[in-house]
């Protein structure tokens, strides 16, 4: 039971490290970002200030999940 809870737990953890890596890239920074590729400008879609505060919560989410999956598995592993 342990180890498929290890399992569980690194799948988890390799998930929201690649959302989280999205998350960032779509991100509109100074430079535009990939967000910019898809689409033209992100200011000149409508809407986009509640698409970049819901894009920065769901990146927050998954930052906060890699994390306590980090200790997790600190724990799990020691």
């Amino acid at each position: 039971m342990r180890e498929f809870i290890k399992v569980i737990t690194i799948v988890v953890n390799v998930i929201s490290m690649f959302a989280m890596i999205v998350g960032v890239l779509l991100h509109s920074g100074r430079g535009g970002g990939l967000s910019d590729m898809f689409g033209g400008g992100g200011s000149a879609a409508l809407g986009s200030a509640a698409a970049e505060r819901n894009l920065n919560r769901i990146t927050t989410v998954f930052a906060l999940v890699w994390i306590f999956t980090v200790v997790a598995l600190g724990l799990l592993l020691a």
